[in-house]
Order: structure tokens, then C-alpha cells, then sequence
């Protein structure tokens, strides 16, 4: 039974991944115009659509990179009528000159380009808006000036093509709308078949596969996980590591060479919220499937454990409830998209003011999502850790927790658990944590101020820098992808801000502890090889020492398969908590045992 649900999966997984070369793109002044309601008479005047307009394309990549071509005709046309030239440069410094002494000011743009069409009228404001720093300053002649205004054009024609054409920056922004509605062919024919036959029959043979598994006795057998080239970095380890690699890549910065899959799941998306899919959506349904089929899988291993069997289902229960279908079912009913399960630090854009404007503009339920937004991690944490340390979130309810402990379990063995390694934890979760305040704090200090620059770093820049480096890489391509290389939990250990911030309370104000009875302790060192967040468990328990680690998340694994029932999970008196005295081992140990019966 176990070799047909592998068998099914792998057909089922391979069809998924094939299911991207059987679409066929095809422009038309239809897919352009729901692509850019406002922009498609500018792609229409394009040579480069005229050629491919009805032309059918089975390469992607080949039609991506026809697509590239007549986004950049479209903006050398919009700079060829609106954007800044050399002869315009010469002309701005020919008037700065204009009564024999240097300057640049209103006076001499509006001398340049004195509006007498609509479209001088837009060059004279785009200069203005983005020289007037050059007004009254002092300028040396007419070289320096030519200088500083060249050194702008850049920017100046930049900020003409965000209004009027295609900024280059953001070409992947266009190309995805575009590609998404030039998709057709079998998957788009019979979108509902290729998903059963794809994500359904991939997600029904694992099961098959798992199921077998309740014949044999509950808890761990410690059966050849290092052995196994899927559990131990070995070539099947590589490939699966790989895949999800590319496909994060794909996800967050080339989403258009994906658009057959996207197109695939937009059924479901329309009868879940009555909208277009996304590769956003796509993700969270690809998400919500994993950790299902894999909770599953846990709920089979883990069936001797009651508190394996809660934080299991509790984990499954919120990622499809609260993370998948009510922010679906809140757009059906026209209310802003949100995750109630979800808060700052880790929901970083939270305090953006698009997302402000949007919760402040939703009427009475937005307004409940802000307070409850912000209710949840200045309240919550503090009172929820106190009493279950940040195992109520990081186990019990956390989507990248979640996803980690299920779809991520069979690599927990692989967490650095050397003291090197914790000095690079500590530095860099708390790092990203620090950054993760100060960008919110200048996001906010922007939305109330209107001020875009403090103390020279400007927000919207960080905020970029932020989203690009640690909600991109490290979260998705380096904490998810990189699971069969690093183990399942990369990205809480090592980058999450959340559970840095619920790691600081849990260390210094919280019930929690995991004690430890050293007299029974072993050695086995189960505790230590199954601890995804790289505690060297056995060293505390030979000790006979309480754990209190920023770091635990309170899975309760070393637990679970701890063959003597050393450690447990417990809720205690705050004092003594932490400064509890070891045993000391060895013939130091000793003495000090002797010394203290004296």
C-alpha cells in the first residue's frame, strides 16, 4: 500500500509540475485591456504588439521575452513625447542664464517649457516636483548645473513612466497580468480536472502512503533517519530542497512563468471569493494542503500523545480557517482580506498606510481588525506567554510553525545543535527584530508626519529593503526551501521577529518550563536529535536542569520520544524558574555534592 501512494503521489507530482509546459499565450487587445484598463491604447501603438497579436506562443520564456520588448517600446514612446532629453537639459541651462546671472527656479522652467499644450504643461510640473531642492541654491556655472540636471534625468523620466508607462523596476508587476490573461490551452480548457489530477491526487497518494503506519506501535523507532538520503541531506533530500527553492523564487519575483498553475486553482478562487487568483493564492492553497496531508501524517506518529494530537489539529484548524477561508469568505462579503491569526512583528506590513487607510476606510469591522491587530501582540503576548509560554503561537497556532511541524518534521533531525550556532541565533533573530521595530517605527513616523526621510534613511526604501531580505529570502526561499538542507525550523529559529519578541517574554516573565528528572536520564540522546530549534536537550537533562530557552518553542517532541519520561512540559511558579541549580558532572560534581551534605 505504502509503494502505491508513493507511486501516485510522484505521477500526480510530476503531472503538476508538467501541467506548465501544456499552456499555450496568445495576446489580444482583450487580454491587454483587462491587463491595463488605462494604459492599452499606448501597447496597442506598439509595433512589437502589432507582430505578435494573434500569434500563438507554446515557449513561456519566449513569450515573456517578446512581452519585455513592447513593454520597453511602450515607454521610449512615452519618453520620446513626455520625458527629459539632452535637448531639454541644454535648454533648462540656457535659461538659467537668462538675465546674466545663474539660478534655477519656477521662473526658468516655466521659461523653458512655457505650456502651451497640455503636454509642456506636464513636463514643466514633473521638472518642478522633482528639481524644486535646486531652487535659490547656489550654483557655480553653467557646468555644474548641466551636472546636477543630468544626474536627475534618471529620476525625472522614471517618475514620467510610474504615470504614463511602465516603470522598469516593476516590469514583473505588468508581465504577470499581462501573461495571466494571455493563458489558454488544456489547463485552462479543463482547469477543474488538471486540479484533481495534480494537488488532489498528490495529496491523496501521500495519505495512502502515511496510512499504513497505524499498524505499527505509536512513538518514534528511530528507524534510519540518517540513513535515509531523504532525512539526511542525501540526493533526495537535495531535489526536494531544490524544487521548493525554485518555486519560492518563482513565487516572489518571476510569478508570470507560473501562471498555468495559477490559472488551474482560479475556479476554486471564484467559488471561494468571487475573484481572480493570484500567485498568492495559489501558495495559500498549496500552503493549507501541505500541512493537512502532513498533519495527518503527525496525528499517525504521534498518536501515543495527547498533546501532540491537540497542538497537531490546532495548528491544522487555524491555517485552514483563519488563514485560508475567512480572509476568502471576508472578500466575499466586501470587507478587507485579513488573518486574525497572524500579527506584528511577523505580519511586518501591518502598519503600512495602505494597510491603515484600508482597515480605517472598511467602516466598523476594519476598525475592530486594527484594535485587534494591535491588541493581540501588545496584550496577548505578554498575558498568553506569562501563563503557556510562546508555545500557545510558535505550536499552537502559527501558520510558519505549523507548516514546520508537519510538512517539515521529517527534517527536524537535521538543526545545528553546536554552541556556534546558538551564538548566530541569538545575534540574528534578535538582528531582525531590531530592524523589524525600526522600519515600523519610521513607517509610522511617514504616515503621521507626511516626512518620508529621518535621520537620512528614507522608510519607503526600508521598508523595501526589509520585505526584500526578510520577508522574501529568508522567510520563504531560505526558512521553507531550505528545510531538507538547514532542518524544519530555519526561519523561526534563526530570522522570525515574532518569535524573537515571544522569546524575550518567555525567557524573563513566563510559567512555562520543560523540567527535567536527571537521575532517570539515560543518554540516549533522542531529546537532543528530534529538538528542531537546535537545543542540546540531553546536556540539561543529565543535569537534572529546568529548560528555559528563548528559543523553545514547546513542541514537546524531546517529550514524546524520550524512551524514560525524563522531561515534561510544565506550567510553575515564576521563582526559581530559571536560576535553579544544575549537577554538575564529573568529579567537580562530586566535591560539590560532598561539600553541600556536610
Amino acid at each position: 500500500m505504502k509503494k502505491l501512494g508513493l507511486i501516485v503521489f510522484v505521477a500526480a507530482f510530476l503531472f503538476f509540475v508538467l501541467s506548465l509546459s501544456m499552456g499555450k499565450y496568445s495576446i489580444s487587445q482583450d487580454s491587454v485591456t483587462r491587463s491595463f484598463p488605462k494604459r492599452s491604447e499606448l501597447i496597442f501603438s506598439t509595433d512589437t504588439y502589432k507582430t505578435l497579436k494573434g500569434k500563438e506562443f507554446g515557449n513561456q520564456f519566449v513569450f515573456v521575452s517578446e512581452l519585455k520588448k513592447m513593454l520597453n517600446e511602450s515607454n521610449a514612446q512615452v519618453l520620446a513625447d513626455k520625458g527629459i532629453t539632452e535637448e531639454d537639459i541644454s535648454n533648462l541651462v540656457y535659461h538659467a542664464n537668462f538675465d546674466g546671472n545663474l539660478r534655477f527656479s519656477q521662473e526658468v522652467i516655466d521659461l523653458a517649457f512655457p505650456e502651451p499644450t497640455p503636454l509642456d504643461s506636464a513636463k514643466n510640473k514633473m521638472i518642478a516636483n522633482n528639481l524644486n531642492w535646486l531652487f535659490g541654491r547656489e550654483i557655480k556655472d553653467n557646468e555644474e548645473l548641466s551636472t546636477l540636471l543630468i544626474e536627475k534625468q534618471e529620476d525625472i523620466n522614471n517618475s514620467i513612466l510610474a504615470s504614463n508607462g511602465f516603470e522598469t523596476s516593476k516590469f514583473g508587476e505588468y508581465l504577470f497580468p499581462l501573461t495571466k490573461n494571455a493563458t489558454s490551452g488544456l489547463v485552462s480548457s479543463y482547469p477543474w480536472w488538471f486540479f484533481f489530477f495534480s494537488l488532489i491526487l498528490s495529496s491523496l497518494g501521500v495519505l495512502v502512503y502515511v496510512l499504513p503506519d497505524l499498524k505499527k506501535y505509536p512513538g518514534i523507532k528511530n528507524d534510519g533517519i540518517y540513513k535515509n538520503s531523504a532525512t539526511n541531506r542525501g540526493w533526495i533530500g537535495v531535489i526536494v530542497g531544490s524544487f521548493l527553492i525554485t518555486f519560492y523564487i518563482l513565487l516572489y519575483w518571476f510569478p508570470y512563468y507560473i501562471t498555468t498553475w495559477i490559472v488551474m486553482v482560479e475556479p476554486l478562487k471564484k467559488a471561494l471569493s468571487g475573484g481572480e487568483a493570484s500567485q498568492w493564492f495559489l501558495y495559500g492553497l498549496m500552503y493549507t494542503l501541505a500541512m493537512l496531508v502532513m498533519g495527518v501524517r503527525m496525528l499517525i506518529k504521534y498518536r501515543h500523545n495527547k498533546y501532540q494530537i491537540f497542538r497537531t489539529i490546532s495548528v491544522m484548524f487555524f491555517q485552514l480557517g483563519f488563514a485560508f477561508l475567512i480572509p476568502e469568505i471576508l472578500v466575499k462579503l466586501n470587507q478587507p482580506e485579513f488573518n486574525f491569526a497572524n500579527m506584528w512583528p511577523l505580519d511586518y506590513d501591518f502598519f503600512f498606510e495602505w494597510n491603515l487607510e484600508k482597515l480605517q476606510n472598511s467602516g466598523g469591522l476594519g476598525l475592530f481588525m486594527l484594535v485587534w491587530g494591535i491588541a493581540l501582540f501588545a496584550i496577548g503576548v505578554p498575558i498568553f506567554v506569562y501563563f503557556f509560554g510562546k508555545r500557545w503561537y510558535c505550536s499552537w497556532v502559527c501558520g510558519c510553525g505549523g507548516l514546520a511541524e508537519t510538512l517539515g518534521d521529517p527534517y527536524r533531525q537535521l538543526s545545528n545543535k553546536t554552541l556556534k550556532a546558538w551564538k548566530i541565533e541569538r545575534w540574528l533573530i534578535h538582528s531582525v527584530l531590531v530592524f523589524a521595530v525600526v522600519m515600523t517605527g519610521l513607517v509610522l513616523y511617514t504616515y503621521f508626519s507626511g516626512q518620508s526621510q529621518v535621520l537620512g534613511f528614507n522608510s519607503f526604501n526600508v521598508r523595501k529593503t526589509y520585505g526584500f531580505l526578510i520577508g522574501s529570502v529568508f522567510s520563504g526561499v531560505v526558512g521553507t526551501g531550505f528545510y531538507p538542507l538547514l532542518g524544519n525550523r530555519s526561519w523561526c529559529r534563526f530570522g522570525c521577529p515574532l518569535a524573537a519578541y515571544l522569546g524575550l517574554v518567555q525567557r524573563f516573565k513566563s510559567r512555562f518550563r520543560i523540567t527535567t528528572n536527571g537521575g532517570q536520564c539515560i543518554s540516549c540522546g533522542n531529546c537532543s536529535t528530534y529538538c528542531e530549534m537546535g537545543i542540546d536537550v540531553r546536556a540539561y537533562a543529565q543535569k537534572g536542569q529546568n529548560i528555559v530557552r528563548s528559543s523553545c518553542v514547546g513542541c514537546g517532541v524531546c517529550s514524546a520520544v524520550c524512551p524514560r519520561g525524563v522531561l515534561k512540559l510544565e506550567n510553575g511558579p515564576t521563582e526559581n524558574r530559571v536560576e535553579d541549580l544544575p549537577i554538575i558532572l564529573g568529579n567537580d560534581g562530586i566535591a560539590k555534592l560532598n561539600e553541600n551534605m556536610r
